[in-house]
């Protein structure tokens, strides 16, 4: 067991988790189990904290991928001064940098537009 991967582990767990997540609700469904993946708004009202939580904890909590960890003001400042609309796009439309990779809409097809941005500004608003 020594000789193990820590690396692949996390990132067989990230899919997992995601996987989870990700799949579209069965049409006889009800409205609460196809929200399921859908933000809320936090205690304080910020929207963007639950899908931080379902989606983006996996790898923003544990930089798995090369995620920068929320709340390391090193490793968001140069992310946060490119400025939120790349910002935005990058978490949208995924992508590959130099420190990690990005998977289009945090791995969660099912999230729109609105979370992946709330998302992404709640995770700037706390690594800073």
């Amino acid at each position: 067991m020594n000789n193990r991967n820590p690396g692949l582990l996390a990132l067989a767990a990230v899919v997992l988790v995601l996987a989870a997540c990700s799949g579209q609700a069965p049409e006889s469904a009800d409205a609460a189990d196809a929200a399921e993946c859908a933000p809320a708004a936090d205690a304080a009202g910020h929207p963007g904290e639950e899908t931080y939580k379902k989606t983006c904890a996996m790898c923003h909590s544990t930089t798995a991928l090369g995620a920068p960890m929320v709340g390391d003001k090193a490793d968001w400042s140069a992310r946060a001064a490119q400025g939120a609309d790349t910002l935005h796009k990058h978490a949208l439309e995924g992508f590959n940098g130099a420190k990690g990779v990005m998977p289009a809409r945090g791995g969660n097809p099912s999230l729109d537009d609105d979370s992946v941005k709330a998302a992404v500004d709640y995770m700037v608003s706390k690594s800073k």
